[in-house]
């Protein structure tokens, strides 16, 4: 019997032991297209009146048959003729998926974003730990009374009526730099805070000088008019210097 591939039209002779009574599943050689070839419905009545008489069995001819069942197929189409497949190991008519699963190019994506994104952090920490403080700024890093040599020495705090009325709040005291090397000065933030620690009112002081020299000090002092009544707390430190 022949059959032929509903997608690329690819024709293939093949015997019809090789489908068998209850047909099977056969797969295209030319495109791998897969479906189901039911068997050849024969016209009893037309073979009857054909053949009157039942025929003697012919054993050589079927032995025959199961030899060409085994054999090869030939492949035709429109525009080639009749070739052998190439491939004796090959059978079209194997049960196998019609197509492979491909690659998912999302998964190969987020390899790559988080490879990216360990990359960013540790030439992050690298930069950190190398002590550039003005690329770390940059970065987001900014500079805190926890990072740096400064340090604060006779601070003072006043609260007293200003002369043009109102309440003025008065901070003064001094920036050291207690090293042997120069060191970079970041403005000086003064917090304000209730007696249960909230923050109610904030600002900063911007030193005279941003380079301290080695075992210098400079004095610092400002003042905030009308502040909040219920300051109970003031803490000093150094400000980042991002988003100024």
């Amino acid at each position: 019997m022949i059959l032929e591939c509903s997608q690329c039209r690819t024709r293939y002779l093949v015997p019809d032991s090789a489908i068998g009574a209850d047909g099977r599943t056969v797969r295209c050689a030319s495109c791998k297209h897969s479906w189901f070839q039911a068997p050849e419905i024969l016209d009893l009545a037309t073979r009857a009146s054909a053949e009157p008489r039942r025929p003697i069995p012919n054993y050589a001819a079927a032995a025959d048959a199961r030899a060409t069942a085994s054999a090869p197929a030939r492949v035709y189409s429109d525009d080639a003729p009749a070739v052998a497949q190439s491939d004796a190991g090959y059978d079209p008519f194997a049960h196998q998926p019609p197509f492979k699963p491909r690659r998912n190019p999302a998964k190969r994506w987020t390899a790559a974003a988080v490879v990216a994104g360990l990359s960013m952090l540790l030439g992050a920490g690298a930069i950190l730990y190398s002590g550039a403080p003005g690329i770390a700024a940059q970065l987001g890093f900014g500079a805190s009374d926890a990072d740096t040599a400064l340090r604060f020495a006779d601070k003072d705090v006043t609260r007293r009526m200003a002369p043009g009325g109102g309440d003025l709040f008065a901070v003064s005291g001094k920036v050291v730099n207690p090293t042997g090397d120069k060191q970079h000065v970041p403005d000086i933030r003064i917090e304000l805070r209730d007696g249960a620690g909230v923050l109610v009112d904030s600002w900063r002081i911007t030193p005279e000088v941003r380079t301290l020299d080695a075992n210098a000090s400079i004095d610092f002092n400002s003042a905030k008019i009308n502040p909040p009544a219920n300051v109970r707390i003031v803490e000093f430190s150094f400000a980042s210097e991002i988003g100024r």
